[in-house]
Order: structure tokens, then C-alpha cells, then sequence
């Protein structure tokens, strides 16, 4: 269940994340969880280079380069932004096993 918090983020941040959210129409949350997710996602791969997600930094990459919100519909935007809080899920359950030596974390 998602929770509140209180971020403090400088101008100049405030100002990207509002350039995004008017861009991909979505909300600040969701446009703050998801540049959180990609963060997560391109560090686990960085330091587990075992750890193999279905969806990269590439293909992220790619998938907005190549963004149109005229070409691209949005449930199609909306599913692969799944994909990333997927697979993000996934590498932040994959390093907190390995630094619980295989305990599940309280949270899950």
C-alpha cells in the first residue's frame, strides 16, 4: 500500500519533475516513484550483474526516445511503466535477501 511522505527537493529538480509530469501526463507522484524505480533498476544491475530484469536501461532508454503520446496510446505507456516497478520490485527483493542472508524482509 502506497504511504505519504514529505520529500524536500531543490528548484532545479522540482523543475525537471514538472517538465516530465506535463510531458508523459502523468502526476508528480507517479512521475517522482518511477525516476526513483529507473534509479533503483540501473544500480541493482550495476552492482548484481547476475541479476538479469526483463526490462534494462536500454530499453528504457529506447522507450523514451521513441515516446509520441500521439503514436503511443497510454494503457501501452501505462504497461511499461509495470514492467518497470516490476522488475524494480525484483532487484530490491533480490539485494535485500542477499544483504538478509536469505531472510525475507519485514516488508514482504
Amino acid at each position: 500500500m502506497p504511504k505519504k511522505f514529505q520529500v524536500v527537493l531543490p528548484d532545479w529538480l522540482e523543475d525537471y519533475i514538472q517538465h516530465l509530469v506535463e510531458r508523459y501526463e502523468l502526476n508528480f507522484s507517479e512521475i517522482l516513484r518511477l525516476e526513483i524505480c529507473i534509479a533503483i533498476l540501473s544500480l541493482g544491475k550495476k552492482l548484481y550483474p547476475e541479476f538479469d530484469p526483463a526490462v534494462g536501461l536500454d530499453d528504457i532508454a529506447e522507450f523514451i526516445q521513441n515516446y509520441d503520446p500521439k503514436k503511443i496510446d497510454r494503457e501501452t505507456f501505462l504497461r511499461f511503466n509495470s514492467k518497470i516497478y516490476f522488475e524494480t520490485r525484483k532487484v530490491v527483493e533480490y539485494r535485500l535477501e542477499k544483504e538478509l542472508d536469505g531472510k525475507k524482509p519485514k516488508a514482504y
